[in-house]
């Protein structure tokens, strides 16, 4: 028993490793560890700027093609992958009234037009449809077609008697179209990185023995790779100025038309939309080879998913076509010789006069806004067949209202640029620097978006902002013929 007077202390037990001899974390391993998560968060912060604003959108998908999981580091879309909504005008009363409007119905003078934008006509475009006299009947030649009776022939009467041509111009029966046919010697092309548009000239082209491959036609038509857009008319121009056919361009088409075109051995290159696997809407050319009846198909080579199951085409059925095609107001371009100039213009018939053609897509698109009022590509092009008359303030009022449906893809104005001309031409400036604002957020390598931008600036006066955006837009591209006017006509 415990003496309670022993002055023995007792023992106790000091909790503190350090008196214990058992040593802490040393002080530098502690800052190491938080110094090297902080390199880290920097490392991974470093990563994404460097992804996403250095690094081009080829060099990203080489990236993404060896690391999936870096797609999630892209720059995000617009909210909804729609674009982002303008402030048209309040009153929709003048695009309603689009609903119901003849065209042949002068337009109205807008008197408020400001003096500059009414002084300074719109440049022409860089490569304008062609206009050959057709060869003289003599000389007309069409190729022998491989599922029509197409013959050679003296005179345009033998051809309307021979060729598959449209009941209007057939005095027979016997020239309703074939339940199928196919052309016969298109050689696919396998697109390099965003090189759609030339491509797919480069297989229209090569029906015709064409010799070049994809590249000749890149380094004409997209000298910057990042180029996001080459129109139907830059395409129509290259084939004019590089070989020895022929290119025409129109809008309005219908599903009818390039079966008739098919079925008599005219190779037809179409724009649609399409949201392909893992990417967002985007537009994108091919090559249409083929139709058939008795399946409701199309038959396309597509320089983007290649040729289709034994080589015979990408199938589509003609209701997927016209769904897609809806979205660049069915925009065809044909490719031919010139000694069939007689027997194309035949079978375009009403689609042979160019304003002819825009007003036929112009009455499509209103019948089509009249059944969906919130379908915009069916406003959207109403505003492009009426830029194309030069009826500008109607054509304003139906772009208008395709922004207010809130509907547009993001990469509309991409690809079309309609919308810049017309508020250009009524003078509404600020809405076509807001499109031009938007577009360069979304991508710098747009040049026709830092043309307009310049046509404002010089409109308003500030000659030196409009010079330095013309050169912006030829240092994309450095072939863009209305950039270069532009700055020439400044100095």
């Amino acid at each position: 028993m415990r003496n309670p007077h022993d002055t023995q202390p007792s023992r106790s037990y000091d909790l503190n490793p350090r008196v214990q001899g058992i040593a802490g974390p040393p002080r530098i391993l502690f800052w190491g560890v938080i110094i090297f998560f902080v390199l880290l968060l920097l490392g991974i912060a470093g990563v994404v700027v460097g992804f996403r604003e250095v690094l081009q959108p080829a060099q990203q998908q080489r990236v993404i093609d060896q690391l999936p999981f870096m797609r999630m580091l892209r720059r995000p879309t617009p909210q909804g992958g729609v674009f982002p909504t303008l402030e048209p005008p309040a009153n929709a009363d003048d695009a309603l009234a689009l609903l119901d409007m003849p065209l042949d119905i002068a337009s109205p003078v807008d008197a408020e037009q400001p003096q500059a934008a009414a002084e300074q006509p719109t440049t022409p475009p860089a490569s304008p449809p062609p206009t050959n006299t057709p060869a003289p009947a003599t000389a007309v030649e069409p190729t022998v077609p491989n599922v029509t009776a197409v013959e050679q022939s003296s005179s345009p009467a033998q051809l309307q008697r021979d060729a598959v041509l449209p009941a209007a111009a057939s005095p027979s029966a016997q020239n309703k179209l074939p339940p199928s046919a196919r052309i016969s010697g298109v050689v696919h092309q396998q697109q390099t990185w965003n090189n759609c548009g030339p491509a797919t000239i480069t297989m229209a082209l090569s029906y015709y023995g064409w010799q070049h491959d994809q590249s000749f036609a890149r380094v004409r038509l997209k000298p910057n790779r990042e180029d996001k857009n080459v129109s139907p008319r830059e395409l129509a121009g290259f084939v004019e100025d590089e070989s020895f056919v022929k290119a025409l361009v129109r809008m309005g088409g219908t599903l009818e038309l390039l079966k008739r075109l098919v079925a008599n051995d005219f190779p037809v290159v179409i724009e649609t939309g399409e949201m392909f696997e893992a990417y967002d809407w985007i537009g994108h050319y091919r090559v249409l080879i083929a139709y058939d009846d008795s399946f409701q198909t199309f038959y396309f080579f597509d320089s983007f998913l290649g040729v289709g199951a034994g080589a015979q085409g990408i199938t589509k059925s003609y209701n997927q076509v016209d769904s897609d095609w809806q979205a660049f107001n069915r925009t065809f371009i044909v490719v031919y010789e010139p000694q069939r100039a007689e027997l194309l213009r035949i079978l375009l018939d009403e689609y042979w006069d160019e304003a002819s053609a825009a007003q036929l897509a112009f009455e499509t698109a209103q019948a089509e806004a009249r059944r969906e009022p919130q379908n915009p590509f069916a406003w959207f092009n109403m505003g492009t067949s009426l830029v194309a008359l030069s009826r500008y303030q109607e054509a304003a009022a139906a772009y208008d209202q395709a922004n207010r449906t809130g509907k547009l893809p993001w990469r509309m104005y991409w690809y079309q640029f309609g919308a810049f001309e017309a508020y250009y031409q009524v003078g509404r400036y600020d809405d076509v620097l807001s499109l031009a604002k938007i577009n360069q957020n979304n991508s710098r390598e747009l040049e026709e978006t830092y043309y307009w931008q310049g046509r404002v600036q010089e409109a308003q006066g500030e000659l030196q902002r409009a010079a330095s955006s013309y050169r912006r837009a030829l240092t994309y591209n450095p072939n863009y013929d209305d950039a270069r006017r532009a700055l020439d006509n400044l100095s």
